[in-house]
């Protein structure tokens, strides 16, 4: 496999006029594209990092440009082990102003999934990176588009899950509604992955689709991580209260034995 393995059949690359050798072996990733962003793999220094830039009709739009820089601004605070970082906010040539990240080496989860190459530890991932780096986000606040099977990479050697697209606003605080699309989406992505799956897992099945039924929707990233580990919220309150009361009963014993 090459360097650029992870990229897809329609991988595009672009001639880059660089006299000063920074920039080399620039290459357009449609597969990663967004509805205001193209996303390319570059050289920088003979490293290869990946640019994430406004596509040409909104490039000289101050709007967009704002919007840009603002992604770049709530994403350099975020550091997470399951999230593409972002290095820094520069002109490349022939791109324009574009958010440096680290190169995800690697390949999309819906690549995985059109070319049927989906395996148990992908589905862990799912269970326990895709969630971790669910709860990350919505502790720091961050407003962003849906996570969908093009927006998740899993490195190329050991599988590990990056998720690439992590927002375009941080606020105070996340409205329930905000979190409610959080949990429906990753019910869709899982669901979607179980669909193309050759064996039936019914509780992880039942999970996705409580994520994505209004009605019954979990009310936090942590409750469906309670519920991976066969336990509940309610389960996890009474232990803490049989807990507290066994340290009560016993710091009372303590005192009356003195």
């Amino acid at each position: 496999m090459s360097d650029l393995g992870y990229i897809s059949k329609e991988e595009k690359k672009i001639p880059i006029d660089d006299p000063t050798g920074k920039w080399s072996d620039l290459t357009l990733l449609p597969e990663w594209e967004e509805k205001y962003y193209d996303v390319y793999t570059v050289r920088k220094h003979g490293k290869w990092v990946m640019l994430k830039a406004l596509k040409k009709e909104y490039a000289d739009n101050p709007e967009y440009q704002h919007m840009l820089e603002k992604e770049f601004d709530v994403r350099y605070n975020l550091c997470h082990p399951n999230i593409v970082m972002v290095n820094d906010l520069e002109v490349v040539p022939g791109v324009g102003k574009a958010i440096i990240t680290d190169d995800a080496y690697g390949y999309s989860l819906r690549r995985l999934i059109d070319e049927k190459r989906l395996t148990p530890k992908i589905v862990h991932r799912l269970q326990t990176q895709l969630l971790d780096a669910m709860e990350y986000i919505q502790e720091n606040h961050v407003q962003h588009v849906p996570i969908t099977p093009d927006s998740i990479i899993f490195t190329e050697y050991n599988e590990n899950l990056k998720l690439a697209n992590v927002g375009y606003d941080q606020s105070d605080s996340l409205s329930e509604q905000d979190t409610q699309k959080d949990i429906s989406s990753y019910g869709k992505v899982v669901n979607e992955v179980l669909d193309n799956l050759p064996t039936s897992l019914p509780r992880l099945r039942k999970i996705a689709r409580r994520c994505e039924d209004p009605d019954q929707a979990y009310r936090t990233v942590a409750d469906i991580q309670l519920d991976m580990e066969r336990r509940s919220s309610s389960q996890l309150y009474v232990w803490i209260c049989v807990f507290i009361t066994i340290m009560a009963a016993l710091l009372i014993w303590l005192t009356i034995k003195e």
